[in-house]
């Protein structure tokens, strides 16, 4: 495994997301503990696109409880249906929001963040987990991060 992430900064992020997942990929396979693969993943992310906050909430009863991520301070605990992360979970489907702001019930673990996309980590068709991305610009998320950052939860 390489200590560092090769990716070229000046890529497209189609780019950087075609080389990140198979990086992904080599890093979590073979790895049974789940923290562990979500703290290397959150990281990988992270460092690869610079966002403001990058991380986990596993699901937990009927909550998301916080699990490994990168960034600032967060939100521990997310009742069901809930802000991005508990509708994204509720709705089973991947959500981007352009503006945090202008989401009903948006919970603001942080006033900088302005634009989020959480994706389900599904297994056995329920969703155990949310990767949950915050950005501290206005409409960073589209449907290439849509479609790679789906990719790279399948791999769990």
């Amino acid at each position: 495994m390489s200590e560092n992430l090769i990716i070229d900064n000046s890529s497209s992020k189609e780019e950087k997301y075609a080389t990140l997942l198979p990086q992904i990929k080599a890093v979590i396979e073979g790895e049974p503990d789940e923290i562990a693969n979500m703290a290397n993943v959150a990281s990988m992310i992270h460092e690869t696109f610079n966002f403001w906050w990058t991380g986990f909430y596993r699901v937990i009863g009927e909550q998301l409880v916080l699990g490994p991520f990168q960034g600032p301070l967060a939100c521990t605990r997310i009742k069901f249906g809930k802000g991005v992360c508990g509708s994204a979970w509720k709705e089973e489907h991947t959500l981007i929001v352009p503006d945090v702001d202008a989401f009903p019930g948006h919970i603001a673990c942080s006033s900088v963040s302005r634009s989020e996309i959480v994706v389900p980590v599904k297994r056995d068709g329920k969703v155990v987990a949310v990767l949950d991305i915050d950005s501290e610009k206005l409409s960073t998320f589209d449907e290439t991060d849509k479609l790679w950052l789906e990719k790279v939860v399948e791999l769990f």
